[in-house]
């Protein structure tokens, strides 16, 4: 059976903290961040920031869900647009693209009570569209990326094992710059992963 997907409304989205200004403009959603605006917990640095920008929509166990973003305009330090998948304000993960040591970089922050944080350089990503796609998977979450070149990438396993009330959607944060601005061409609903070594299709 063929592997089917759904779209979703930009306007079925609540945002965590509303961002500087967020406009659908021929289908896709362009958002401005808010200077200073992003998510951590405690680890390293010993602060809690909480106000960075995602608009989420529920997600159950039994579907998967993926945000796409063109990588433009990303060239000052922490720089980042991606997707989030939240329970709530301690439990969470930041997966997205962040600009780091002058490079794009695949960035993945998981929240249990504290913050961690795992990068990959992909300098070759910029100006593309890049997809990230979260799949709930017994316990814990399968976290994958490709581009619309590339085929998906696994960059995470990762547990997360709430049976209710988590919600997903596109994030950005922008820790330093005055005006990050981020085009968000898709969000979609499908089908979960079927085995953690098996890629999901590309739609």
């Amino acid at each position: 059976m063929k592997s089917q997907y759904q779209n979703i409304p930009w306007s079925d989205g609540k945002w965590t903290n509303v961002p500087l200004s967020a406009e659908i403009v021929e289908g896709k959603l362009i958002v401005t961040a808010v200077p200073e605006s992003d998510y951590w917990e405690k680890t390293l640095y010993h602060f809690e920031h909480r106000n960075g920008h995602a608009l989420l929509a529920d997600l159950k166990r039994a579907e998967a869900m993926e945000v796409t973003f063109l990588m433009k305009d990303f060239n000052e330090l922490y720089d980042q647009a991606g997707m989030m998948l939240w329970y709530d304000d301690t439990h969470w993960i930041k997966m997205g693209i962040e600009v780091i040591d002058q490079e794009p970089n695949i960035s993945i922050v998981v929240t249990d009570e504290y913050s961690d944080c795992s990068n990959f350089p992909v300098s070759s990503w910029k100006g593309k569209r890049v997809t990230f796609r979260v799949s709930p998977f017994e316990d814990a979450v399968l976290i994958r990326v490709r581009t619309e070149d590339s085929r998906w990438m696994t960059m995470r396993l990762a547990r997360f094992p709430f049976e209710k009330g988590m919600k997903a959607g596109p994030m950005v944060c922008a820790p330093i710059r005055k005006d990050l601005r981020v085009v968000f061409t898709r969000w979609i609903k499908t089908d979960t992963d079927k085995a953690q070594h098996v890629d999901p299709p590309i739609f």
